[in-house]
């Protein structure tokens, strides 16, 4: 059902952990599953310098939270903000059509934390993608 890189995402998961004093925090979570993610940033020069993950959830939420702080570390924040749940999931070598809402929610994450930085520093934020990413109807079908 899993790739071989979604196990390993999920058995020796990168990055996990909180960073102290982040300059970002994303904090977003599927009310239907009841995946949460909170995803951390410390941004120096408008790059991500460091990226760190807290999930509770199932393997591919775990998994995509990893993959996408791994993808997004020693980005510009321009290029962190370009990154899409379906390269989260093409890098994870693919996710079940089941769990690609674990990949929307890395995505969320990411973007939400950017948000959080760009505010606190007075800067405009950015406004999703996808204008319907938060709308989680699709994912009725969670198995857990």
């Amino acid at each position: 059902m899993y790739s071989d890189t979604v196990m390993d995402h999920f058995k020796n998961p990168r990055n996990v952990g909180e960073i102290e004093n982040p300059d970002g925090v994303g904090e977003v979570g599927n009310p239907v599953c009841g995946d949460i993610m909170k995803i951390f940033l410390k941004i120096e020069n408008n790059v991500v310098v460091d990226a760190k993950f807290k999930t509770f959830g199932c393997g591919a939420a775990i998994a995509s939270s990893s993959m996408a702080t791994e993808l997004v570390r020693g980005k510009t924040l321009e290029e962190a903000w370009e990154l899409s749940n379906k390269a989260v999931a093409e890098a994870l070598d693919g996710l079940p059509p089941i769990k690609m809402h674990c990949s929307v929610l890395a995505e969320e994450g990411i973007h939400t934390a950017i948000n959080d930085y760009r505010k606190k520093h007075g800067l405009l934020q950015w406004v999703e993608k996808n204008p319907h990413s938060h709308d989680h109807t699709e994912d009725l079908t969670c198995d857990h």
